[in-house]
């Protein structure tokens, strides 16, 4: 199937879970109802973006969201790539993004790599490691469309991951992210058109709504990207469901004749395709 829809729930995400899972299965419910195979979720969509929530929103596997995320893909018969949400395994929480197919089964879980803790004179001052720990694996789902790569917000900044994953086989990487009013405007349109242009990937990057009554305000404008850096979706800065059709032949495409992947001077430089963080 050379052909897949992708749907796009940019959600404003407040400080209550369980408004942000009714509107959660709203979205993904518009999405299946437009006939979308895959929903996307933004990062940290059941919680606020706060290191003073995330412990008190944590959750094990299977949880409150898990399970409502399992059901839906299953009644729905639709993928959904589950954003990201805190996830706690012992003492250890993690920044975690669950994916789950059209039978509800959970069929990738990755943890976020590179945690966001930075400190921009003027902008924003954030550390995730205060509460999150490192993630370890990278991740490259299998679907019937083709194989997907997902990653989480900050991981997008690091091209070894984004190459690593198309080795494996990704033609597609979704990155559920939550750029802020610093970085947003500065790098989000660029990074998303870099990364497919480099890896000659469907590029899909999926942010909340913007909410000014949050201490952490997201960017917005969730787009996605085709493998030859043109914007064939995108979103502004309010809270939306976008969706797109995508032709995977387009990728194969732009790979043979633009080979960037077969030119690579592995003689020289290498990035190992069996290596794992």
């Amino acid at each position: 199937m050379s052909k897949v829809k992708f749907a796009i729930c940019q959600m404003q995400v407040i400080n209550s879970k369980e408004a942000n899972l009714k509107k959660a299965e709203d979205m993904i419910r518009k999405a299946s109802y437009e006939g979308a195979d895959i929903a996307v979720l933004p990062e940290m969509f059941n919680c606020p973006y706060d290191n003073n929530f995330f412990s008190d929103y944590a959750e094990e596997y299977l949880g409150k969201t898990t399970k409502l995320l399992s059901n839906l893909a299953k009644e729905l018969e639709i993928y959904i790539v589950g954003g990201s949400i805190p996830e706690r395994e012992k003492s250890r929480i993690f920044n975690t993004s669950y994916i789950f197919n059209k039978n509800g089964e959970l069929i990738g879980r990755h943890r976020k790599i590179h945690l966001f803790d930075v400190d921009v004179d003027g902008g924003i001052t954030f550390k995730e490691s205060d509460t999150f720990s490192f993630g370890q694996d990278i991740t490259v789902i299998e679907t019937e469309f083709c194989k997907i790569g997902v990653a989480i917000c900050y991981d997008m900044r690091f091209p070894e991951l984004m190459r690593l994953m198309t080795l494996k086989g990704a033609k597609v990487i979704i990155v559920p992210a939550a750029f802020n009013m610093t970085t947003g405007p500065a790098h989000w349109h660029a990074l998303a058109k870099i990364r497919a242009v480099d890896n000659q990937v469907y590029f899909i990057a999926a942010s909340p709504s913007r909410n000014y009554n949050l201490s952490y305000i997201a960017y917005g404008h969730s787009l996605i990207v085709d493998p030859w850096g043109e914007v064939v979706a995108k979103a502004d800065e309010r809270e939306t469901v976008i969706i797109k059709e995508v032709d995977l032949h387009r990728v194969n495409k732009i790979r043979e004749e633009l080979p960037l992947l077969k030119h690579r001077r592995i003689d020289l430089y290498d990035i190992n395709e069996n290596n794992s963080y």
